[in-house]
């Protein structure tokens, strides 16, 4: 069977990784269509050696039938156009923000909580980055262990602003007299604890994210969460310190053997050999690394992780392609029932 699949905003950073996703994954039967604004329409993307030309996004475009539609594009434009593909009975997969707090909108990690979508057809919603590759390691051990507190501070890289910030950061290493225009302050050689709006609480909206994703995702609002967002001056990969507390004592080599055992999960975790996880050595992968596990020196009930992966690949178009899979999975599973 041939899935028709179309991406909104292809021709971003996280659209070309969709198409990229795509292709290296096991829906080899996808025709593929593209949309953007009317400024990209005309131009020309690759599928599977495939020219295929990119559409202007209108209303009538989002009223045909698609097998599935992935939205690669801002929360504006989710919030006009998703709607509309939803109400002619379409499966939209969107990675902005707009529709992840929307309480009938399932919120998924397929590694997670895939098991929700039976059946189900309208808005799903990828989580944020940061999130989806701290709850890919959390869940296993809150499934286990029961989780009651997360302390996490990420270091997220300059892919997660796009293609500017990319441009911003490589024009800096090179001259530092270059400007800064997409962050608050000059980002090459520096730390930035400053991702999106601020609050009056003093969180940034990306740090409370990761909290109230964490509760939809995990569905237990009794977790304490504490996030700290800082941007880094690294191209691609956000990495994570966490610190987890537990309802009881834990010992590291069951946590490191239920994380060996999660799917999505690959522990490096190796002090001998140096061996742990860093963003530059797992570009361009799909899963999830975790590394430096260890107990806390005074609460037996805690542990600590360093978490890292492909934030274009994993905390988005991976995430999303996935998503298909999952669902496919499981209508393959019910028509097997069903012989």
């Amino acid at each position: 069977m041939t899935l028709s699949i179309g991406i909104v905003g292809a021709t971003g950073a996280v659209g070309r990784k969709m198409i990229e996703v795509l292709e290296e994954r096991v829906l080899v039967n996808a025709k593929l269509r593209f949309f953007a604004s009317k400024k990209s329409a005309g131009t020309f993307l690759k599928y599977n050696k495939e020219k295929i030309v990119v559409e202007e996004l209108t209303e009538r475009a989002m009223k045909e039938r698609f097998d599935y539609l992935l939205f690669a594009a801002g929360s504006s434009v989710s919030e006009k156009y998703a709607a509309i593909a939803r109400d002619v009975g379409n499966v939209i997969i969107d990675n902005s923000s707009y529709w992840r707090m929307k309480k009938s909108v399932p919120l998924i990690i397929p590694e997670v909580n895939a098991s929700v979508l039976g059946g189900y057809r309208g808005i799903i919603a990828n989580p944020n980055c940061s999130t989806i590759q701290m709850l890919v390691a959390l869940a296993p051990l809150h499934r286990k262990y029961r989780i009651t507190r997360i302390v996490v501070s990420t270091y997220q890289a300059v892919s997660g602003s796009g293609q500017a910030a990319i441009e911003e950061l490589e024009s800096q290493l090179v001259d530092s007299n270059y400007p800064n225009k997409v962050y608050t302050r000059k980002i090459a050689g520096n730390c930035i604890p400053h991702i999106d709006v601020f609050h009056e609480n003093g969180f940034s909206k990306e740090e409370l994210k990761m909290v109230y994703e964490t509760h939809k995702i995990l569905d237990d609002n009794t977790i304490e969460i504490n996030a700290t967002a800082v941007r880094v001056p690294v191209t691609f990969g956000h990495s994570e310190s966490v610190y987890i507390e537990f309802d009881s004592e834990v010992d590291r080599e069951g946590i490191k053997n239920t994380l060996k055992d999660a799917s999505g999960v690959i522990v490096v975790d190796d002090l001998a050999k140096n061996q742990y996880p860093t963003p530059l050595e797992i570009a361009g992968t799909d899963n999830t690394y975790v590394g430096r596990i260890r107990k806390d020196l005074y609460n037996k009930n805690a542990i600590s992780l360093w978490i890292v992966a492909d934030n274009l690949r994993k905390g988005a178009a991976t995430n999303a392609v996935q998503i298909i899979e999952a669902m496919e999975n499981i209508k393959r599973k019910e028509n097997e029932k069903d012989v």
